[in-house]
């Protein structure tokens, strides 16, 4: 069959499915297991050398089980990786827009710093990657009016990008897309904004034509690190903001408050009948908490209500890095979560107290705490079973659930500056592997320890599919 540059038949007499995407979220629990994982690393000075994209071998079967087995580094300094995607999955298969034809094998990889996109192939050979494409940053500039390209989602119509900021680093940020085929920049996708100013995250429930966006900050306001009279005086970002996705228009924005500052990860229910979806908020001004919250429609309309609440613990000033010492407590910091395709399991990483809780989530409103897993953390530098005798630092921070939601990945740096204030004595980068087990518990895989001294490692996609990079159209 001749292929394209890309890859792709050229004879539409022949097109197949890509045999990991799958109409519904069920069916896609059932897909093989998992045998590499491609994950982020960033150099820890983005100076000394350039970013990465790591291949660790997940197969537990194999004898390089655990074990970095090969390396893709990039080739321009200061691109500060931090969450990429894959460049189509399941929702490929949705009927309004169907590409049956495109294929799971292009990772897009954006710069949060430099604002510069690769197009990485894991074909032929999973293990080794190759760069396709670059998109520069003043092509991005020039055709959306973006920078600081953060989250990639595959959709059914094209490559969704969320941006920080405008090219100088002010607001206001949004969405933009890329071709399914040539990744051109296609442009901008607010056709009509409202009052959207701040960006972050954003996901969809694709069988309600709703897109929900989250705040982070501007690029001026996170760049140089955490700013304490931007945190302090509530303009970090607290609203959650609801799209006509079709019609790619404004239409409601909730505000949790601006005691509520960065409200981060959008996780959506998998199954497109349901409306509802958590997120999370890295801290409250009142008390240093963080807290999940729960979206949902109701009555036609939507709403959203705190559900989880996880508390500040006591420290000592001595203990506390500088920035903390005011406050006399480590905040959990929610920065990351994650939600089982089964829509049963909610994962939420606290980077701060060095924790990752599993919720039983069967009842979306009523979450019921099922295991707590510690593993570095300010204070705690709790080690891992493989060295027991080696404390760490960090703490749980990017959490990806593999398909069938037996095996959870997490990683522990956040963001090159943010890094330095929480961990003024250096981050050590880590990559572990828990089992979570039918009975809601959690339990480290001794075996599995990825450690590395030349980038510290973030976002991490699974070779097939994962559960945060997949969306379906059809029910379960």
């Amino acid at each position: 069959m001749a292929s394209s540059p890309f890859g792709l038949s050229t004879n539409s007499l022949r097109w197949t499915v890509d045999q990991t995407f799958y109409p519904t979220a069920l069916l896609a629990m059932e897909a093989p297991v998992e045998r590499f994982a491609y994950v982020a690393g960033l150099a820890p000075d983005q100076k000394s050398r350039t970013d990465a994209i790591y291949v660790i071998d997940v197969d537990r079967s194999s004898a390089q089980y655990g074990q970095v087995i090969n390396r893709l580094d990039l080739p321009n300094v200061g691109d500060e990786l931090h969450h990429f995607g894959w460049n189509a999955c399941s929702s490929a298969l949705c009927p309004y827009a169907p590409h049956p034809h495109v294929e799971r094998r292009y990772l897009i990889v954006p710069g949060l710093r430099s604002s510069r996109i690769h197009i990485i192939d894991t074909k032929p050979d999973p293990a080794k990657l190759q760069i396709v494409k670059t998109i520069e940053p003043e092509d991005l500039f020039k055709r959306a009016g973006y920078s600081r390209p953060h989250t990639v989602h595959c959709g059914p119509d094209g490559i969704y990008l969320s941006a920080l900021g405008a090219p100088d680093g002010s607001g206001p940020g949004g969405i933009f897309l890329l071709d399914h085929y040539d990744f051109n920049v296609l442009g901008r996708w607010e056709v009509d904004r409202g009052p959207q100013e701040l960006a972050y995250d954003f996901f969809w429930h694709l069988g309600h034509d709703i897109l929900i966006s989250s705040e982070w900050g501007t690029p001026n306001m996170i760049e140089g690190g955490l700013q304490p009279e931007t945190l302090l005086g509530g303009k970090y970002g607290h609203q959650v903001h609801f799209w006509n996705l079709r019609k790619r228009k404004h239409f409601k924005t909730l505000d949790l408050g601006n005691e509520h500052q960065m409200v981060l990860e959008l996780r959506p229910s998998h199954d497109p009948t349901k409306t509802f979806g958590f997120v999370g908020v890295v801290v409250s001004l009142k008390d240093l908490s963080a807290s999940i919250w729960l979206w949902r429609e109701k009555a036609g309309d939507w709403e959203i209500k705190k559900v989880i609440e996880i508390p500040a613990e006591p420290a000592d000033k001595a203990d506390l890095p500088p920035l903390l010492q005011g406050f006399g407590a480590v905040p959990p910091l929610i920065t990351d979560l994650n939600l089982s395709l089964d829509d049963r399991w909610l994962y939420v990483s606290c980077w701060g107290t060095g924790e990752l809780h599993r919720y039983d989530v069967s009842v979306p409103d009523q979450p019921k705490l099922t295991s707590v897993l510690p593993i570095g953390g300010i204070l705690k530098r709790t080690a891992h079973p493989k060295n027991p005798a080696e404390p760490l630092n960090g703490g749980p921070q990017m959490v990806e659930v593999s398909r069938d939601g037996k095996r959870v990945y997490l990683t522990n740096s956040l963001y090159q500056s943010w890094d330095e204030q929480f961990y003024p004595e250096g981050l050590q980068s880590w990559m572990v592997k828990a089992d979570a087990l039918d009975d809601g518990t959690l339990r480290f895989d001794p075996d599995f320890l990825v450690r590395t001294t030349d980038h510290r490692l973030h976002q991490v996609r699974l070779e097939g599919g994962d559960t945060s990079s997949d969306s379906f159209c059809f029910p379960s």
